[in-house]
């Protein structure tokens, strides 16, 4: 029984990317996962993902880049205001400006830069570097 299917995801992805491979499956897939791989994939972590139906509850084929050197699940799912992602970001990220927090806001899943930007707050979900 999967508990957290998003940090399963992440550390499928994590896992991969250390050994070397080109491509990773994931299973199962929700929304929120998604949504994660698309801000992950538009800020050039991975590569093209795909949904593959298969009549069984689909999977997600990723091509992997190996521009991973961490990522992962924030838990608990911190709520954040608008001026305490610095926090934040001191805690999970290596450096100023390195690397993605990726948030629930009420306008969507988007990275803390974005949310910064937008000047609103929300539950944090996950962070890669």
């Amino acid at each position: 029984m999967l508990n957290d299917p998003l940090a399963n995801t992440l550390s499928k992805i994590k896992n991969a990317e250390n050994l070397g491979r080109s491509a990773c499956l994931i299973k199962p897939i929700s929304t929120v996962i998604k949504n994660v791989l698309k801000i992950m994939q538009l800020n050039h972590y991975i590569g093209e993902y795909k949904e593959i139906e298969d009549g069984r509850g689909n999977y997600i084929k990723i091509n992997l880049l190996g521009k991973i050197n961490k990522c992962g699940s924030i838990k608990p799912r911190y709520s954040v205001k608008q001026d305490e992602f610095e926090k934040f970001e001191k805690r999970y990220l290596l450096a100023k400006d390195f690397g993605i927090l990726i948030v629930s806001t009420p306008s969507g899943i988007m990275t803390h830069a974005e949310a910064k930007q937008k000047k609103t707050g929300g539950r944090l979900l996950a962070y890669c570097y």
